[in-house]
């Protein structure tokens, strides 16, 4: 008896080794099953990864973009080359020659002669934080291929150099040698972007299909993505109380350098002009012009409002075309 309290409980006992096996065996089997989806959606992600040796210490991927020969790339794996060697899916050796790159965006075309290539298939609709995805690369005559999730999402955004991206996508996956521009595959082995590294230092990023697609096309059709061109030179300034007052605005663009016969010196800006609009946005740092300067805006009319001798003028201009031999002049 037990005067005062109550009987102990009587506990259960451990689970039986039967309950255990089974739990065991399922996890097994779904590790078996992941582990064969992984290793098809590699298999058919490998396909269409090629190896390029651009004369560097380490080999580059690129990924097949369509079957008469176009391999999209990162640009900074190319080094500078203007014609490297491929490495093909069968093993065999083509040579290749760069049609274009676009440095604002990392992203680079190759042209080959060589058949029988397979263009990635790309997945539809956009990866979402914790999807598993292969990085597939091809950094010697085999694949190499990582396993990561997808670990950070969000939208549209533009690179250190202005180059606009359409969704941006981070991995949590190794980088190894080769990595850039290689295949981020779902689990059924349709891409859902280009590797690179090279856009955020010591990131994982995949350059979505979108924007892989406008920059090819760019450059299969003018060798590059053309950008608009104003012709000056700027740094970003705080107005003086009285013009801060008088533009309704606290910041501007300082006109520093106009180049004749430019957008910008035909329309009579000049030195020391204080930029406040471009567009009907106003300008507060460099980066704020970018929306101005893409491709579809070139041969646009643009109205510029500025500060000139204390009073607010406005002037307007026609966005040209920067070519590339003249520099970094927005």
């Amino acid at each position: 008896m037990w005067p005062g309290r109550p009987p102990p409980k009587v506990l259960a006992g451990p689970r039986t080794a039967a309950g255990d096996g089974a739990g065991t065996k399922m996890a097994s089997d779904i590790g078996i099953e992941l582990g064969r989806a992984a290793a098809a959606a590699a298999k058919r992600a490998a396909a269409s990864v090629v190896r390029i040796d651009g004369g560097a210490r380490y080999s580059a991927s690129g990924v097949v973009w369509s079957a008469d020969g176009v391999v999209v790339t990162a640009g900074h794996g190319l080094h500078g080359a203007d014609e490297v060697a491929l490495g093909l899916p069968d093993g065999s050796a083509a040579r290749g020659e760069v049609a274009g790159r676009d440095p604002a965006t990392d992203l680079a075309v190759v042209r080959t002669g060589a058949s029988g290539l397979a263009p990635a298939a790309w997945a539809e609709g956009e990866p979402e934080v914790g999807e598993l995805v292969l990085a597939v690369t091809r950094p010697g005559r085999g694949p190499r291929a990582g396993l990561g999730v997808v670990a950070r999402t969000g939208g549209a955004w533009r690179t250190a150099g202005g180059g606009p991206v359409d969704r941006y996508v981070e991995l949590d996956v190794a980088l190894q040698p080769g990595f850039s521009g290689g295949l981020a595959a779902d689990l059924a082995g349709r891409g859902v972007g280009l590797t690179s590294a090279g856009l955020v230092r010591g990131t994982a990023l995949a350059v979505p299909p979108p924007t892989l697609r406008r920059v090819v096309e760019a450059i299969l059709a003018h060798g590059e993505v053309r950008r608009g061109y104003l012709g000056l030179a700027s740094l970003p300034v705080r107005l003086p109380p009285r013009a801060a007052a008088l533009a309704g605005q606290e910041t501007a663009l300082l006109v520093t350098a106009v180049e004749e016969e430019s957008p910008a010196g035909r329309a009579g800006l000049g030195l020391g002009d204080l930029l406040l609009a471009l567009g009907g946005a106003p300008l507060a740092d460099l980066s704020d012009l970018w929306p101005a300067l893409e491709e579809a805006r070139i041969g646009s009319a643009v109205r510029a409002r500025f500060v000139r001798g204390g009073a607010v003028q406005e002037a307007e201009l026609v966005v040209g075309v920067r070519e590339r031999a003249r520099g970094a002049r927005p």
